[in-house]
């Protein structure tokens, strides 16, 4: 444990991600495998048992903190408010040991400790919990904490560990993420598989990493000439990587999760693709006409992992595809977009199922031309247009210059600030994650949350306000005196009976504080509603 927490402490500390960086080398060289595999699962936002295992819930510890500390429980409470991240609070309340433990390594402890007694009974669990806070240094303390709450939340990306891993090992980092993509165990025969030079057995069954585009924040004439660039609509769906590989059918999510048996049509669909390959393409909602159905119709399916007739016909789907990154089990990737994109054509052109369709090209002879149509984006049910490199191979992760996405304008409110809660990371101590409500007769109504937007100071005079103004509490969520307006920018406004305003909106995100608006003059539901597709 010691060696793991060491690591946690240089993670923690360091604000520069090349020394994060080389905290992790340094440990993934020298820590034996069975800890660096259960030190990339934790690292990776993982925990220990999965979803469903039950260490010990937030209310347990703090009761159990309380009866071993000799602290009142409501001071628990106002300590943890305090600090805001309730592994800190219980390892600050309790004493170092006289005696500490043996350094079992940090597999040992989750193996032979923690992992044996999920969902066990209540006392056992507690008695094992005790028994290390008995015996831990603080800092060893608050790591096992973190252990127990899941969320060690140390500033350190999926991708910066790839780094650190394919650095430490000496394999290409586009092997590491894709052999780090579905599912996949902490253990020390994933992790040589994962380090391997030689090809793999699962290495034919899993997608390849995904480019991601960056925003265009400068005017779209800075990328050149026009003829350079495919231009594509920017579809609002479910990025997905089709792949057909022998016998292998399967349905892969940006999310890195497998969605065999929630799309039967599509892999009805890439059964009989007249090549194997592996596609990359958008998910939509779509019955009839030229533009896709909202988003929330899209989620009904999502929700369902073997949907009925009825859901196939109320919600029929369809696959825009816009690359092509393997064909008869040759890698496209270093090829340029232009290339992948003819072979694209040819291969949907041959297989003729409207299920897996081409993402069309959009034509303009400039980019003012260009503008001019993606002003009309929101009608069409699409939020801008993507803007690919002709030339550009397809890279892995968010690499600036060869893809952007151009969106539209956000749609704007005025809104209350109702409910906060504490942050994650470095902001677990301060309420940034809010939530809005517009006016609906006389009551304000939740329509909204955001996290994004405001700077480190606007942060820090909320956060001070919302501690002096809280009405009520439940749990981590304050209730605070409605008072603040902000504009809130997003994509999209669908109807959803999921909500109690009838109402979702698309990537809410803070504009601005609007300190020269009273509440009174916030927006009202009926505004919303009136843009709800």
């Amino acid at each position: 444990m010691r060696r793991f927490t060491d690591l946690f402490t240089r993670l923690d500390r360091s604000t520069a991600t090349s020394d994060k960086r080389a905290a992790l080398v340094d440990y993934f060289r020298d820590a034996p495998p069975e800890d660096v595999a259960w030190a990339l699962w934790l690292l990776a936002g993982e925990k220990i048992g999965g979803a469903k295992a039950r260490i010990a819930g937030s209310a347990e510890l703090r009761a159990w903190v309380a009866e071993e500390s000799g602290t009142p429980a409501w001071l628990v409470d106002e300590s943890y408010d305090a600090v805001g991240d309730l592994a800190e609070t219980l390892a600050l309340l309790l004493d170092d040991p006289l005696e500490t433990a043996d350094d079992a390594p940090l597999h040992a402890w989750i193996e032979q400790r923690i992992a044996p007694v999920a969902n066990a009974d209540p006392s056992i669990r507690r008695a094992m919990v005790v028994d290390a806070w008995r015996t831990l240094p603080f800092a060893q303390r608050f790591v096992f904490n973190k252990l127990l709450t899941g969320a060690l939340r140390i500033g350190v990306s999926r991708g910066l560990v790839q780094q650190a891993i394919a650095e430490a090992s000496g394999v290409d980092i586009a092997l590491i993420a894709q052999r780090m993509l579905g599912a996949w165990s902490p253990t020390p025969d994933f992790l040589q598989r994962l380090t391997s030079r030689e090809a793999q057995p699962g290495d034919a069954a899993s997608p390849y990493p995904f480019f991601l585009a960056s925003p265009l924040e400068a005017g779209a004439a800075s990328l050149g000439a026009i003829e350079d660039w495919l231009l594509e609509w920017k579809w609002d769906g479910i990025r997905l990587q089709l792949i057909r590989r022998s016998g292998d059918i399967a349905l892969w999510s940006r999310g890195e999760e497998r969605l065999d048996g929630r799309f039967p049509e599509i892999e009805a669909a890439l059964a009989t693709l007249p090549r194997h390959s592996v596609i990359d393409g958008e998910l939509l909602a779509w019955r009839d006409g030229d533009q896709p159905m909202p988003f929330t119709a899209l989620q009904t399916r999502i929700q369902r992992r073997k949907p009925g007739a009825k859901t196939l016909a109320d919600t029929p789907v369809r696959v825009l595809a816009y690359d092509l990154l393997e064909l008869d089990g040759e890698d496209l990737r270093a090829r340029p977009l232009s290339e992948r994109r003819a072979l694209l054509e040819e291969l949907l052109a041959t297989h003729g199922d409207p299920r897996i369709v081409i993402s069309p090209r959009i034509e303009a002879a400039s980019w003012d031309e260009a503008a001019a149509l993606r002003e009309g984006s929101r009608a069409r049910g699409v939020e801008g247009l993507m803007l690919k490199r002709l030339a550009a191979p397809y890279q892995h992760g968010r690499k600036r210059g060869d893809w952007w996405k151009w969106k539209i304008d956000p749609l704007t409110i005025d809104a209350v600030l109702i409910y906060a809660q504490a942050g994650h990371g470095r902001r677990s101590t301060l309420y940034t994650d809010y939530t809005f409500a517009v006016w609906d007769g006389e009551a304000l109504v939740p329509v909204a949350k955001a996290y994004s937007g405001l700077d480190d100071k606007e942060i820090l005079k909320l956060d001070t306000w919302i501690r002096g103004h809280t009405t009520e509490r439940f749990g981590p969520v304050r209730a605070v005196t409605p008072q603040h307006v902000f504009e809130l920018g997003f994509e999209a406004v669908n109807r959803s009976s999921r909500h109690k305003s009838g109402i979702a909106v698309r990537f809410p995100r803070i504009l601005r504080w609007r300190h020269d608006k009273p509440m009174q003059e916030a927006d009202r539901l009926e505004t919303l509603q009136a843009l709800a597709r």
